[in-house]
């Protein structure tokens, strides 16, 4: 899961660097306002992509992480009925 995520992301990215670059290196000498328009749609990529980065799979179990207070983790381990070794 992970590693697609990863993937992902790094293919988003790759594509924002892209777009810059063709918009700047090549586009602009046709038409600026189209090379504009590239580099705006390539300045919403970063966001997108650190979201699907960060995004939690149905298989991440992330509430069962310590929290790192004992005493905390101690209380909801008891409302979980569970023991957790540290």
């Amino acid at each position: 899961m992970y590693a697609r995520r990863r993937r992902t992301y790094f293919a988003m990215m790759g594509g924002c660097i892209g777009l810059f670059v063709l918009a700047w290196g090549v586009v602009r000498l046709w038409s600026v306002p189209v090379a504009v328009g590239m580099c705006v749609v390539a300045m919403v990529i970063p966001p997108v992509a650190a979201m699907v980065a960060n995004r939690r799979g149905p298989d991440d179990r992330w509430w069962d992480d310590p929290s790192g207070d004992p005493k905390s983790d101690e209380w909801w381990d008891e409302l979980d009925g569970k023991k957790r070794r540290y």
